[in-house]
């Protein structure tokens, strides 16, 4: 992909680099080896007693005490807070980088030297659900707080996930858009896709991979925030791919009936309340044409996991100010799209290696394998694989 770096080449010395690699490093060690130490003395300790752990809440319950799960808790929310402290210094240090981009924010899609175009709602109003909170302690949430730079928030979010990654989200922070879209291709060969829409695409990371996978798309990413959408533009422009960005709401899709091909999210529906993911299920539905796919990168439902794993991957609604992560997990997904319209028989699941970073066979093998969990599944890790489920509308 020709064009700038995915984070828009902002000017950083050598101070700035260095704590952002002392950042990814610490993240890094806490979830990774201290990770795997909570998670080798856990196993240790059950070992002898005589009635196992039955679920992730038994296992949190008696690891709340415990001197190492304190220690582990601490340091990683003092890492996400390092993640964003680092981020919004080198944001403060080249704000000539940040005011340059309000030049190709607005541009109609006639004027876009790539084809892609920004439409933004004034009128939309903020849900209470993003606009009373910062979402995984990021300041300021997808919306932002500081008027005088209009994509400030979506610089934040793209240098931070730089940060908060520790380098394996791929070269752009697109290996999840690039895992979700390749598997499409390859699961269902005659699928045609005409338009795809990424819903909560806050900057565009994972929206962009899909005009890859499908040159000839139409490919758009909605997102509720608007200076997310700015720079999600912006970036786009820079990276030289045609994508379309909208603001609106997940349960008021802007398309007509029957009109969309592919209905795609990532990491966006443990954001939402239980009662937001159901009418967006239902509009996803009404959008998609017959035979048209709904696809959504998430963690794996809990009751697909063992007791410890559920837990881990739950650590965030406690401890990250994401509310309704374990309330999302704790659902029944094929549920989710048969409550939409989805026939049961459709329901897809899969669990599937980083497609940038192995090759194609390997990444086709992983396709026609049974979904399977383990400690891997979901777990930010250089062994993560993703978990991708959803359905197709019969007709």
């Amino acid at each position: 992909m020709a064009g700038l770096n995915h984070t828009l080449a902002l000017k950083k010395n050598l101070d700035q680099r260095a704590r952002e690699r002392f950042t990814s490093s610490l993240r890094a060690y806490t979830l990774v080896d201290l990770a795997d130490q909570l998670r080798s003395d856990y196993s240790e300790e059950q070992t002898a007693v005589e009635h196992p752990h039955q679920s992730g809440e038994d296992v949190h319950r008696f690891l709340k005490s415990r001197d190492l799960f304190k220690w582990y808790s601490s340091l990683r929310c003092t890492a996400q807070e390092l993640v964003w402290q680092s981020t919004l210094r080198a944001l403060d240090e080249d704000r000539t980088t940040l005011a340059g981009l309000s030049g190709v924010t607005q541009v109609a899609p006639e004027k876009s030297a790539v084809g892609g175009s920004l439409a933004l709602d004034p009128k939309l109003s903020l849900p209470s659900y993003i606009d009373t909170m910062d979402v995984h302690l990021m300041p300021g949430n997808y919306q932002g707080d500081r008027e005088d730079v209009s994509v400030h928030p979506g610089a934040v979010y793209d240098n931070g996930l730089e940060v908060f990654s520790f380098g394996v989200m791929g070269e752009h922070l697109d290996d999840i858009g690039h895992s979700m879209a390749n598997f499409t291709r390859l699961r269902w060969p005659g699928l045609t896709v005409d338009t795809v829409v990424d819903v909560g695409c806050t900057i565009g990371h994972n929206t962009l991979p899909w005009k890859q996978a499908f040159p000839d798309a139409q490919v758009y990413g909605l997102d509720i925030a608007a200076p997310c959408l700015r720079y999600g533009h912006a970036r786009a422009e820079s990276l030289g791919v045609a994508a379309h960005f909208r603001q609106a709401n997940c349960d008021q899709l802007p398309f007509d009936d029957g009109s969309v091909d592919v209905v795609f999210s990532s990491m966006f529906l443990h954001e939402l309340p239980r009662n937001v993911i159901n009418d967006f299920f239902k509009e996803a539905y009404r959008i998609l044409r017959p035979g048209g796919l709904i696809i959504h990168m998430e963690l794996p439902p809990n009751e697909a996991l063992a007791p410890y794993d559920a837990f881990y991957l739950d650590w965030d609604c406690f401890y990250n100010n994401e509310p309704f992560y374990k309330e999302f997990r704790d659902l029944s997904y094929p549920a989710l799209c048969r409550d939409a319209g989805f026939d049961e028989s459709a329901f897809f699941q899969a669990t599937l290696p980083r497609y940038t970073y192995v090759d194609e066979q390997e990444f086709r093998d992983a396709i026609d394998r049974t979904a399977s969990f383990d400690e891997d599944t979901g777990r930010l890790s250089d062994t993560i694989t993703w978990y991708a489920f959803g359905s197709r509308k019969q007709g």
